[in-house]
């Protein structure tokens, strides 16, 4: 039994520890209390906390001495009390046993996503206190999960991002060829799982093989007292096939998957997490040429129905502007003789060579009758080179010298 007469003090949330909140909602729970012996409580309270920091320390040289800089910076998006058992003055005593103090809280309708960072973080927990008269008080904290929804169905997040860039390659200080390169993708707006189909132009007028390839970047960049300080990391990744000199290559719709990664977090005032497409080509002997395109990670996925009417046209001139608007079209057959004839031009039947037979019950698969459905029409006439009504000698023009 621990000192003071309290075996256990927890703290339950009504979601489980995977379940996340987003902004507008409400932080329900209980408090769990189980004394061994009567208890004397002065108060019991509980109270919900978040918000943003971030925090690091940069060095720099003065003299022979070396200085280091302190950043810090932090912001406050929730902050709620409730108690539970007032502290009127006078004290109240608990029975022994197991008691329940249900809680609830009305969250803001704006919270910033949790997010875990090198030099920052945003972070939201509850924590209950139990004060009693004589005895250090005790506490219970909670941590939970806030995901503010991010909705990639707008017209902002919908339009096709595109770019070009080009690059001379130098070898000893001599011109070796140009290089360029362009990219398109359909949309700004993915999430987790999704594909990103890229399309790329490669065109190699150097005279050494480049290798294309393709990544998704995240961006955490912290801020405080007008300072920054960015970390960057691979996400997903993807190589080509090498171009050779001269030759140009063509990416048709590569696929990118995007792994389960956190939302994009850009209304925060001191930390952002962005995401960018970065499409480039290794130039052996000099830097990369790079071409970066933005991306935003969602929450909420494509609609099937409603936003496929909005992007139709958009995404019909992505398709046309590379080239790519006929590649799922196949050629159309050319009509029938029998469409484009006439009825009234169509062969009497006194004047066939050979009389279709009206017995229903006789096979037309044979050679003979293949023969008689063939000239079932009347066949278009024979091409010739030569006028079959030349013009008459009045009306044949003359020479002007004649």
């Amino acid at each position: 039994m621990r000192p003071g007469g309290v075996r256990s003090f927890a703290l339950e949330l009504a979601r489980g520890p995977g379940g996340a909140y987003r902004g507008g909602e409400r932080l329900c729970g209980r408090v769990l209390l189980e004394a061994a012996a009567p208890l004397r409580v002065r108060a019991l309270e509980v109270a919900a906390r978040g918000g943003a920091a971030t925090r690091w320390l940069e060095g720099r040289s003065v003299g022979v001495n070396a200085v280091s800089s302190d950043y810090a910076a932090a912001e406050t998006y929730l902050r709620r009390r409730q108690l539970l058992l007032r502290d009127a003055g006078e004290t109240t005593t608990l029975p022994p046993g197991r008691h329940e103090f249900p809680f609830s809280f009305q969250l803001p309708p704006t919270l910033v996503t949790s997010f875990e960072g090198k030099h920052g973080s945003v972070r939201y927990c509850i924590k209950a206190t139990l004060h009693r008269p004589w005895v250090p008080a005790r506490r219970a904290r909670k941590v939970f999960t806030v995901i503010e929804p991010v909705d990639i169905n707008t017209p902002a997040l919908l339009a096709p991002q595109a770019g070009a860039r080009e690059k001379v390659a130098r070898s000893w200080y001599c011109n070796r060829g140009l290089v360029s390169l362009s990219a398109k993708i359909d949309r700004k707006g993915y999430t987790p799982g999704e594909v990103i189909p890229i399309f790329a132009e490669i065109d190699n007028g150097f005279t050494r093989p480049v290798l294309p390839r393709a990544a998704v970047v995240q961006t955490q960049t912290f801020m405080a007292r007008g300072a920054r300080k960015q970390k960057r990391a691979v996400v997903a990744s993807l190589a080509g096939e090498p171009v050779g000199p001269g030759r140009r290559a063509l990416w048709q719709g590569r696929a990118l998957r995007i792994p389960p990664v956190g939302p994009s977090i850009l209304h925060c005032r001191v930390l952002h997490v962005d995401y960018t497409l970065k499409v480039c080509v290794d130039i052996p002997g000099t830097s990369k040429l790079l071409l970066e395109l933005p991306l935003v990670i969602g929450t909420i996925p494509l609609h099937p129905f409603g936003s496929r009417s909005s992007s139709v046209g958009s995404h019909a001139s992505f398709l046309l502007d590379w080239g790519l608007g006929s590649l799922s079209e196949r050629p159309e057959a050319p009509p029938e003789y029998s469409e484009v004839v006439a009825d009234e031009e169509m062969v009497p039947s006194e004047q066939r060579p050979f009389l279709l037979l009206q017995d229903p019950n006789m096979s037309l698969d044979g050679p003979f009758f293949a023969y008689i459905q063939e000239f079932r029409y009347r066949p278009p006439p024979l091409y010739s080179e030569e006028d079959p009504n030349p013009p008459s000698e009045a009306m044949r023009p003359r020479c002007m010298t004649c």
